[in-house]
């Protein structure tokens, strides 16, 4: 089993670039099959999941040819309307291409998906839409079998504004002859790109970035190229990784305004943050300030995808900070790793209360999800004596290699493989 070693204790330096988005990519993925031809995406993380992602475009019948972090998806012929269970048990966003074959084919069967660990996420959303858009939807021994008979035109109202029922109804409503308009949608960066990377191939929708998105279905599209954004969180984790361990970095190729709620709450920290249209730069504050309290929130709140990993950063403040969890239930799990590491932290249900200490101490540790093994290196960063962070496949979900680029910033890091 291969882990990341860290040797903590020394301040991160330098710039480096930012790999593009996980979370806008895999939709941007699923919906290639829309189109009868061939898409070319840059800036194309090589992640795990983009991986999987991949690999279930070539099973539905997709020629792919990567080079670099470009890729290339030829759609002209889809052979197969249904993700097997080994496939569809990798990821749990690979959902999102329900929404896509059933407006490619008509009909599409999948399992419920897998992934990270974080509790309850119920797709309940995701069919009640569909349902209401014309899609006769049966469930059966862990099975969906979808099948739509006549797209309905309709206002689908979500009770929760969720990213990935929101992208099934685009992906679906895109492809067809009627009308949609999307009310209380989520309004995350990567809906926004997954709208522009749409209407580049000929789709007519508008409204991604607001709580209502309207959709005019057309009967085909057309090829195009698109830039990935790039991804936030990955961001935001080599920030708090920078006010963790001290001094200061330059993030490049990023879009500042998709991470503001997090070098926000840096700032509060003690942090001093400059951004430019593209850049982030932040330098370290001598004592990182408590924070009365963090609430998770859908966009433009506090991402729920980076709560552990500025708990790593909180368990050196001077003080009790409060973190509220309303995303996800189990997202407190990098709690127990921590505390592994000299972190005081308590949790009851959803709040985490964190009571700064003034040094970690490096530890053996296993992450428990995506953001908590990053959360976890963030930690060892500034932690005293050495860590090994196991569980190295959660990390590589989300990033392309997280340790190769704090080594770029002056850390003590390897990746062993045995």
């Amino acid at each position: 089993m291969d882990y990341i070693k860290i040797n903590g204790g020394n301040p991160l330096y330098g710039s480096l670039k930012v790999q593009g988005s996980k979370n806008a990519v895999l939709p941007t993925l699923a919906a290639t099959i829309l189109n009868r031809g061939t898409t070319v995406l840059h800036n194309c993380p090589n992640l795990s999941d983009v991986r999987v992602t991949i690999e279930i475009l070539k099973f539905l019948g997709c020629k792919i040819k990567r080079e670099s972090d470009t890729v290339i998806i030829d759609a002209k012929d889809i052979t197969n309307n249904y993700i097997p269970h080994d496939l569809m048990n990798k990821m749990r966003s690979s959902i999102i291409f329900m929404g896509a074959i059933i407006a490619r084919t008509g009909e599409a069967a999948m399992s419920f998906p897998g992934g990270c660990e974080l509790g309850p996420r119920p797709i309940d959303l995701h069919l009640k839409a569909l349902k209401t858009l014309g899609v006769d939807i049966k469930e059966s021994h862990g099975y969906i079998k979808c099948r739509l008979e006549q797209m309905v035109d309709n206002n689908v109202h979500l009770d929760f504004p969720s990213v990935g029922a929101t992208e099934n109804i685009m992906l679906f409503a895109s492809l067809s002859e009627g009308k949609t308009t999307i009310y209380n949608a989520a309004r995350e960066p990567e809906i926004e790109d997954l709208q522009c990377f749409l209407n580049e191939m000929g789709a007519k929708i508008n409204g991604a970035g607001s709580s209502t998105i309207e959709i005019e279905g057309v009967k085909s599209f057309h090829d195009c190229t698109h830039i990935v954004i790039p991804d936030r969180i990955a961001a935001s984790t080599y920030l708090c990784g920078a006010v963790a361990a001290g001094g200061e970095i330059e993030l490049e190729s990023v879009c500042p305004e998709h991470f503001s709620a997090v070098t926000s709450i840096l700032s509060e920290c003690g942090a001093k943050i400059e951004t430019g249209d593209n850049s982030a730069y932040i330098k370290a504050p001598e004592i990182i300030n408590k924070i009365d309290i963090i609430r998770t929130l859908p966009y433009p709140g506090f991402p729920t995808d980076a709560q552990s990993i500025m708990m790593s950063v909180l368990a050196l403040a001077n003080g009790t900070s409060i973190i509220k969890e309303n995303i996800f239930e189990q997202r407190f799990k990098t709690a127990g790793e921590l505390a592994k590491m000299g972190a005081d932290i308590s949790v009851d249900g959803k709040v985490a209360v964190i009571k700064g200490v003034k040094n970690l101490t490096g530890s053996t540790v296993y992450a428990c999800d995506l953001r908590s093994g990053a959360a976890l290196a963030v930690a060892a960063l500034a932690a005293n004596g050495t860590s090994k962070i196991f569980n190295t496949h959660f990390i590589d979900r989300g990033y392309e290699s997280l340790h190769s680029d704090f080594k770029k910033l002056g850390a003590d890091i390897e990746r062993i493989y045995q």
